[in-house]
């Protein structure tokens, strides 16, 4: 099989997945081949891969919530020190370019196997995230929140856990560091006005159009990774962290269908978009009248549980200290 054959596949099914996990489903398969088609290009061109190893991948395919386009967001965790680092950026450059053939763009933000600071050894990946937690700055801290929306795709599950487990060690001994991780997810772009209107862009190829992502889906996906951080909870989907935390608690059972019901929301929305840009908006002049109810809900209770998730992370962060 090659590239050309999986982006063919990718393009002519695409459009026929049903639901957002069917969808999500169907970008795993298609990422995950990809991937097995760049290892075994650059075993025959290289030799064969010098250590185990871990394909991840972050951001909405980390979560399972990419829509119809999706940009690349990954990293390679590997057993080994410097020495086996030129052929697993080799590999990742490999990757990135298979990808984007296939139909998945590059990240503009190099968030990317093919990059550094996104493959590395073991130790040298948990020495990196302690240097992001340790800063503490805005971007370092935007460095760690990518990282920790992300799972395995391909390799070892184990290295990645590892990583994670020291993560949940120094947040336990340093409180201080979730009031900083709140402040940095804490701004929430407004999409509802204060008479209760949408507020879509105003200007540029965007205007008359609403962004989904900022509006509307980031309050819950920050929201429950912030949970997530606080309760050793290694899972990256947002979904299936609800689920994991809502036994301790219960007011975020009523958001987690809330939060169901929106994914498929905006499916078919995302359908109708040309390209990744334009796949987290959706034009108000699309909406129904009733689509606008449904979606000024969205919003406005995705802020309720930011905001409820936010005081209650601070109480508990006061017992740590």
């Amino acid at each position: 099989m090659r590239y050309e054959e999986l982006k063919q596949y990718r393009e002519q099914n695409i459009q026929k997945q049903a639901t957002h996990q069917q969808l999500n489903d169907f970008h795993d398969k298609v990422m995950k081949n990809t991937v097995e088609l760049a290892i075994k290009k650059v075993e025959k061109e290289q030799g064969q891969i010098p250590a185990p190893f871990a394909f991840f991948i972050m951001g909405s395919a980390g979560r399972m919530e990419q829509s119809v386009w999706s940009d690349q967001d990954h990293g390679i965790i590997y057993a080994g020190d410097e020495e086996e680092k030129e052929y697993f950026l080799f590999l990742g450059k490999e990757i990135v370019s298979g990808l984007e053939e296939v139909g998945y763009e590059r990240c503009d933000g190099k968030v990317m196997a093919s990059e550094s600071m996104w493959t590395n050894s073991i130790d040298n990946w948990e020495n990196q995230v302690m240097e992001w937690l340790d800063e503490a700055s805005w971007q370092s801290l935007r460095h760690f929140l990518t990282f920790f929306d992300s799972r395995v795709l391909i390799g070892k599950q184990t290295f990645l856990t590892e990583i994670k487990q020291s993560v949940f060690i120094y947040i336990k001994s340093h409180p201080d560091i979730v009031r900083r991780l709140i402040d940095n997810v804490a701004f929430i772009k407004k999409g509802v006005g204060v008479f209760g209107q949408l507020l879509p862009e105003q200007i540029g190829k965007m205007a008359g159009q609403i962004n989904i992502k900022t509006t509307t889906l980031f309050p819950y996906v920050n929201s429950l990774r912030l949970l997530a951080l606080i309760n050793q909870e290694p899972k990256a989907s947002t979904l299936a962290r609800f689920r994991a935390l809502q036994s301790k608690y219960s007011y975020i059972e009523e958001y987690r269908t809330l939060f169901e019901s929106l994914l498929e929301f905006k499916l078919p929305f995302a359908q109708h978009a040309n390209n990744y840009e334009e796949v987290h908006y959706i034009p108000i002049k699309q909406l129904s009248k009733s689509d606008k109810q449904v979606l000024k809900e969205y919003i406005k209770t995705g802020t309720e549980l930011f905001n409820q998730t936010k005081n209650i992370l601070k109480e508990e962060c006061l017992k740590w200290e």
